[in-house]
């Protein structure tokens, strides 16, 4: 599943050649998981913007040919990945295949929406603050690059909480786009047991914690993300974090740490890799 690197990846590889690019056409495959929106024809002469990214959302503003008659001024697309999604941007992109469901024709080229599990979506909406933007990214937790998200406010985030830490990063509502590869490796690097309480973590401890992630987060998007499946960036090029990773997908294994045997478990239906040697309660 694209998750904040892989997202982060793909926006800086289409942001400088996106912006300012003329809409020239629309075309739809089948369903993603909500609809459009809009009638396909009224995004025809809007110019794009600025690529933002939110969580593992992507903003992409289109504005009105006409400034003075554009009765949408902050008006664009948010594009979600889903658990297969990957978009490329390509001058002749040839025929769209099966699993191609969205196509944005540009002066730019075409931009085109992979999702062989149909979980992605690109939805119009008015406004990035108004619905249906506003309402998908209302829950979403701090940005875990923002320098105003400091470890006094992890700390107070998860104070009271008897998740588990593991959960509770996955969950997008503290810290966003924190997948199950990158908490795994970030708590490594924090010393801390997957299974601890939230509300058990000392402001040091989410210290390190906050810091662990933020440097696994940096050198994922510095690797391209991580491929497990099916994510490419928009030049089609495979992340490579994954060759990196020190507990994730090494079960049994030495840790490159302590020396201990890294464990597998199972929580929320999801596996999770660590170190009982050195990742502690």
């Amino acid at each position: 599943m694209p998750e904040l690197p892989e997202v982060e990846v793909t926006r800086a590889s289409l942001a400088d050649r996106l912006q300012g690019a003329q809409v020239r056409g629309v075309r739809l495959g089948k369903p993603l998981r909500w609809p459009l929106g809009v009638a396909p024809e009224q995004l025809h002469g809007r110019q794009a913007g600025t690529l933002l990214r939110r969580g593992k959302y992507l903003w992409l503003p289109l504005a009105g040919s006409d400034p003075a008659a554009d009765a949408t001024p902050g008006a664009g697309l948010l594009l979600h990945l889903g658990m297969s999604g990957s978009l490329n941007l390509a001058d002749t992109p040839g025929e769209p295949g099966p699993h191609d469901h969205f196509e944005l024709h540009t002066s730019r080229g075409t931009l085109r929406l992979t999702d062989p599990r149909r979980f992605g979506a690109v939805v119009w909406s008015d406004a990035l603050q108004a619905d249906p933007a506003a309402k998908l990214l209302a829950n979403l937790g701090a940005e875990p690059f923002d320098p105003a998200f400091t470890p006094l406010q992890l700390h107070a985030a998860l104070r009271g909480r008897r998740t588990p830490i593991k959960a509770a990063l996955l969950a997008g509502d503290v810290v966003v786009g924190a997948g199950n590869i990158y908490v795994s490796e970030a708590l490594h690097r924090a010393g801390i047991d997957p299974r601890t309480r939230c509300g058990s973590l000392s402001r040091p401890r989410c210290e390190r914690l906050l810091a662990a992630l933020r440097l696994t987060l940096a050198r994922a998007i510095d690797l391209g993300g991580s491929t497990l499946r099916d994510f490419k960036d928009a030049h089609g090029m495979a992340g490579a974090f994954q060759d990196e990773a020190l507990v994730y997908g090494r079960e049994g294994q030495t840790c490159a740490r302590c020396g201990g045997t890294i464990r597998r478990i199972v929580q929320a239906q999801r596996s999770t890799y660590f170190c009982g040697g050195c990742q502690r309660r």
